[in-house]
């Protein structure tokens, strides 16, 4: 069976990078030497892996990288440091119409 793996980079300039591979280890070496020039990644190296989850379907890990890709910097570090509660807390606050914010109700 296939493993595959979503991955996050922090970069030297604090941004978060999210991809898929099916090779963390050849994948995060790529970003360390910059093998390609027109990556995310090329100019903000040195990179720190702070967080990977093992998938056995590409459909998935794809689904998976493209929602967290829509994440928050602030969210994604929640789950690098596996803060659920402020993932879930981050999540409520992009809507502040959630009936925990709204005393009307």
């Amino acid at each position: 069976m296939k493993t595959y793996y979503v991955y996050m980079l922090k970069c030297n300039d604090n941004l978060i990078y999210t991809g898929v591979t099916n090779d963390i280890a050849r994948r995060y070496e790529e970003h360390q030497q910059g093998r390609n020039k027109s990556s995310f990644t090329y100019k903000r190296r040195p990179d720190i892996l702070i967080w990977h989850e093992v998938f056995n379907d590409i459909e998935q890990a794809i689904a998976f990288e493209k929602k967290l890709k829509k994440w928050s910097s602030k969210k994604k570090l929640a789950l690098a440091s596996e803060d659920y509660d402020m993932i879930q807390a981050l999540a409520e606050g992009r809507n502040a119409s959630h009936f925990k914010y709204n005393p009307d109700r």
